[in-house]
């Protein structure tokens, strides 16, 4: 879709329109190189409460800056009383705060859509949890003084590229409540996992928006603007949009719809990912999450979505905005399985069993499907 932005101007022949694949169609060059630039998080890390940097998801729109840390500023400005202009030495002498933050792309499980957005191919992997470090957002703009008229913060980053023909840098906004709001807190992050962002995860400063996909969580940021009216650029008017179609306005991507996975049983098949369990008592983990509300609940499937029964979730540990760990028992027979995990989260949304579709791949949590073959006993 092009919508505001015309026919794509002097890159339409290298940008093109977003589309769908055909029915028939392959994954594409492009899609692989983006898949190769991006990486998911290998479902055995489930079994982290905190993601290793190396192996949360990554997905970057552009390329990665070069950033000198010692060089960096953050400039706050627009419809604030005094503007600021803070660097990496000031931030750090505000009081630290640390989040531990799941944090999923809102692509995650477009390439499981029928018919296929073609973009990043995401399966299930694009996840991670981290502890994220940095001063609340809420003490940035308080030291400015925010107008009264001000209704949105727009969060620019370093990262500048063409995407649908349009030339730009990585921007995004939160309303001002949003931006404001103590639960959950958002972050002006400069750490990961007690040690400096990785040059992947936005070094050296960041956005971290609890409970929000990860398009909102802005990378390498280094200016701050508060408007007084909403924010209209490419990446909150044109992209992620929930669309049926081309020429559908949408509904703007924001809060994480609740999701479980499973960590992959037994070992596996190198091409295929099938998993091989023996015979016999088998225990199936996991981690499920939601951005809306706290999940409360997790069922697990072996037979392909046809029955259900009710896991073991792990009590509330005081990370309202990470995941939690779930267990369940199952005895392997001889044959072919489908293992799925769903949760459901306190405002009783629940994951489908049929694909919510829409025209960007956003926000699709399909309940996972883990084929499993179990070799006859002896």
């Amino acid at each position: 879709m092009d919508g505001p932005f015309g026919d794509n101007g002097p890159f339409g022949d290298i940008s093109k329109p977003g589309r769908l694949a055909d029915p028939a169609e392959g994954v594409s060059p492009e899609e692989l190189a983006l898949a190769a630039r991006n990486h998911g998080l290998p479902l055995e890390a489930l079994r982290y409460d905190v993601t290793p940097p190396g192996l949360h998801y990554v997905l970057v729109h552009y390329d990665i800056p070069y950033a000198d840390a010692d060089g960096w500023q953050l400039t706050v400005g627009g419809r604030v009383r005094t503007a600021l202009t803070f660097d990496l030495a000031a931030l750090r002498a505000f009081p630290a705060v640390t989040h531990r933050v799941t944090m999923e792309c809102a692509g995650n499980g477009r390439a499981r859509l029928t018919p296929r957005p073609v973009s990043q191919p995401w399966l299930v992997e694009g996840v991670g949890t981290a502890e994220w470090t940095g001063v609340p957002l809420r003490t940035l703009l308080a030291e400015s003084g925010v107008e009264p008229d001000a209704v949105e913060a727009v969060f620019t980053g370093a990262d500048h590229g063409v995407e649908r023909g349009v030339e730009q840098d990585y921007q995004r906004s939160l309303p001002l409540a949003d931006a404001l709001g103590p639960d959950p807190e958002v972050l002006v992050a400069y750490e990961m996992n007690g040690g400096p962002l990785p040059p992947q995860h936005g070094h050296p400063l960041r956005l971290v928006v609890p409970g929000w996909y990860g398009m909102a969580h802005v990378k390498w940021l280094r200016d701050i603007t508060l408007t007084a009216t909403p924010f209209t650029g490419f990446q909150q008017q044109v992209a992620y949009r929930l669309r049926q179609s081309a020429d559908d306005p949408g509904e703007p991507v924001t809060r994480i719809a609740p999701r479980a996975l499973m960590v992959p049983p037994g070992f596996p098949d190198f091409m295929s990912r099938t998993r091989v369990v023996r015979p016999g008592p088998c225990p199936l983990e996991g981690r499920a999450w939601s951005g809306r509300a706290p999940v409360t609940r997790v069922e697990v499937s072996t037979d392909d979505g046809r029955g259900w029964y009710e896991a073991e979730l792990a009590p509330a540990d005081g990370h309202d905005w990470a995941w939690r760990r779930w267990r369940a028992s199952w005895t392997a027979t001889p044959g072919s399985h489908v293992l799925s995990a769903r949760a459901t989260d306190a405002d009783g949304a629940t994951q489908p069993l049929a694909q919510p579709w829409n025209r960007g791949g956003f926000a699709n949590n399909l309940v996972q499907r883990v084929s499993v073959f179990c070799p006859p006993d002896g």
